[in-house]
């Protein structure tokens, strides 16, 4: 008996492959995650973006505050140009190397502190005891306070004449007489990284607590029947578990002191010997008025935010041992 000529005219049809639909389905999750970013990245491109341009832009000019309408294009001058046989621009500027080194030291002493001293208040606010809760609200205060109110409050207890702090060294002996510690270039930077080393310990310890919270009973079970000495299971066993937490921390702290301003300027205003980059880009702008100069040194800012958080995220990619 012979095939209709209906079957035979019919093709077999195709199952689509499962890859083949998996990869669709990624695809339109993708453009729909697209679609919901759409509005937000807009926004970001309008508020910073273009201030962003705005300011490179600036920086090619010899723009002043009393007349950016009229502002010439003068090129890379503002970072660095030679003419009649000697080199000028920021680039040349000692000062502004003398801020960007104030910037990093500042930035490595004190996140460091921060991190380390971060670390011991969240093992002491892990600990079970009376009153941890009302504690770990307690340690939350300093953060909680506005950094130019916490920085304005340092400064009348580090005043040479009146301040506490001097009194109370001096009434426990440790010095003769009453410290300029915001005036002196030996200790202005180690009181200003004081003073923002006590204000940003609670959100370090706060992230790493977190952290803390979510790791898991049965190794510190098992480093408690094998006799392991509790500085060994911290090293070993915790450390290495709340990284990630600590990366974030870091990165995070890394940024706002990288871009340090209120709280340097409420406690030595101009002083050489804590100027950071923020501050050089300011009295360039609003004291000396040159808003060409001090925009290249804000883009700079920029420049140097930038490639240490690269550099940083790239050490910590592969320190957790994620793909490149």
């Amino acid at each position: 008996m012979s095939t209709p000529i209906t079957e035979q005219a019919t093709p077999a049809r195709r199952r689509p492959r499962a890859g083949y639909r998996g990869t669709k389905v990624r695809r339109q999750r993708v453009r729909a995650a697209w679609s919901y970013l759409a509005p937000m990245l807009v926004a970001l491109a309008l508020v910073a973006g273009w201030p962003l341009l705005r300011t490179f832009y600036l920086s090619l000019t010899d723009a002043s505050l009393s007349d950016t309408a009229g502002a010439t294009f003068i090129g890379l001058e503002n970072y660095l140009v030679y003419d009649d046989g000697a080199w000028y621009g920021l680039l040349t500027d000692p000062v502004w190397w003398t801020s960007v080194w104030n910037t990093v030291y500042f930035s490595v002493v004190s996140v460091s502190l921060e991190v380390v001293f971060g670390i011991i208040v969240a093992l002491l606010l892990n600990a079970e005891f009376k009153g941890r809760m009302l504690v770990r609200a307690a340690v939350l205060i300093p953060w909680a306070i506005p950094t130019i109110v916490s920085a304005k409050m340092w400064a009348w207890m580090l005043n040479d004449q009146f301040g506490i702090i001097n009194h109370l060294l001096m009434a426990l002996g440790l010095i003769d007489a009453p410290l300029a510690w915001t005036a002196d270039a030996d200790l202005s930077m180690w009181a200003v990284i004081m003073v923002d080393v006590w204000k940003t310990i609670p959100f370090v310890a706060l992230l790493v607590l977190a952290a803390l919270q979510m790791l898991p009973k049965d190794c510190y079970e098992a480093a408690e029947v094998d006799g392991i000495h509790p500085v060994k299971v911290f090293f070993r066993v915790t450390l290495p578990l709340i990284t990630p937490a600590l990366l974030v921390a870091v990165i995070f702290r890394l940024l706002d002191a990288l871009r340090v301003f209120d709280v340097i300027y409420v406690l030595t205003s101009n002083s050489t010997s804590t100027m950071t980059m923020s501050i050089y880009a300011r009295q360039q702008l609003v004291e000396f008025q040159d808003v060409g100069y001090g925009s290249a040194a804000s883009t700079l800012l920029f420049l140097i935010i930038a490639l240490a958080v690269v550099i940083y995220l790239y050490l910590g990619r592969r320190q957790l041992g994620v793909d490149q």
